[in-house]
């Protein structure tokens, strides 16, 4: 998550909302979540349950799979005008591309799996873009906290989730698509922004992730650097693999990666990048799924998790846990950028 900014003018969504624009009447009685008197009262949190072992979002978010979407992801989310502009004007993500993808794994993942401490993560997560605001080189001003962009950053993170199932995990029914549903809800409240931008059912949803992505994402620069990986440095994974290999292998890897990427991206979004998609490459995309959905029982269950995720599940299975687990030093930002509110530095 990079930075989370609200839809303004050129986001007709009903959903959008100010950071000020908190409270009861934002609300419906099923919602779970903040009450304050406005940006300088003071601020109430009710109680939400944190999502456990349970759930489906736990059986899901934290595989290591993911991975395959990260790509999808960051261009998902950088095509919100609002985020585009806080990555272009405040990040740093493609000068340190892959430790910025794994430390952000660590808090983000750790708002589902931290049990107790899962609101404790969350409000951190959120202070890391307290700070980030600004005006867009089109004069639209956006805020890292307004809740409506923050939720499409979170939106997106759920239908990862769902994708990964569904494309790699062998699929859902209609049933586990409810669930997850009202599981990201529970997620998303964890956060203490407001809910309003946040739909009220399943179907719902689906037309406000149409809505948003026919007639809200923009291509722009920040999506198109996500996409350009034509010199992406070796993955943590291929650390030791020669440089000289890499540069041949890396041709066949990002091309495979950007043809997953399109095949994963809604038709309109495709049509507004200007992507091509064909019905053999939808049976390839859904074959090539297969194989990885059998091939993945073969991982051992515990290692298929991120390590932010295989400590929740120790934790729930009753081998000790000392506490979260951090991202390792090899990930963290430049020295000269640690003291950055943004950054996550353990």
């Amino acid at each position: 998550m990079e930075a989370h900014m609200e839809p303004s003018a050129h986001d007709p969504s009903p959903s959008g909302s100010s950071p000020s624009d908190r409270g009861p009447s934002d609300r419906g009685p099923s919602d779970r979540g903040p009450s304050d008197r406005g940006p300088t009262g003071p601020r109430t949190v009710e109680p939400v349950e944190p999502l456990g072992p349970d759930s489906l979002t736990w059986r899901w978010f934290g595989d290591w799979r993911g991975l395959l979407l990260a790509p999808w992801a960051g261009s998902m989310q950088n095509m919100h005008p609002e985020l585009g502009a806080g990555v272009a004007e405040h990040s740093r993500f493609f000068e340190e591309r892959w430790e910025r993808l794994f430390r952000s794994l660590y808090p983000i993942g750790g708002v589902v799996y931290d049990g107790p401490l899962a609101a404790r993560t969350a409000r951190e997560v959120r202070g890391y873009h307290a700070s980030i605001s600004g005006v867009d080189e089109r004069g639209r001003p956006y805020h890292a906290l307004n809740p409506g962009t923050f939720y499409w950053a979170h939106a997106t993170f759920f239908m990862l989730t769902v994708q990964v199932a569904e494309r790699f995990g062998g699929g859902l029914t209609e049933a586990q698509r409810h669930t997850l549903f009202d599981e990201h809800v529970r997620w998303y409240a964890l956060y203490g922004l407001s809910m309003k931008p946040v739909p009220r059912s399943w179907e719902e949803f689906q037309r406000y992730w149409d809505h948003m992505c026919a007639d809200v994402l923009e291509d722009n620069r920040p999506t198109r650097d996500v996409l350009n990986m034509r010199r992406i440095a070796r993955p943590p994974l291929l650390r030791l693999l020669p440089s000289p290999l890499w540069a041949v292998a890396r041709i066949p890897l990002v091309r495979l990666t950007l043809w997953m990427t399109i095949g994963l991206y809604p038709q309109a979004v495709r049509e507004r990048l200007g992507l091509r998609w064909t019905p053999h490459d939808e049976r390839l995309l859904r074959l090539l799924g297969r194989l990885v959905h059998h091939a993945w029982q073969c991982v051992p269950e515990r290692q298929r998790f991120h390590p932010r995720a295989r400590a929740g599940w120790d934790r729930e299975r009753g081998r000790p846990v000392a506490g979260p687990v951090e991202t390792p030093a090899r990930n963290l930002p430049p020295e000269e950028r640690r003291g950055l509110p943004q950054h996550y530095v353990p």
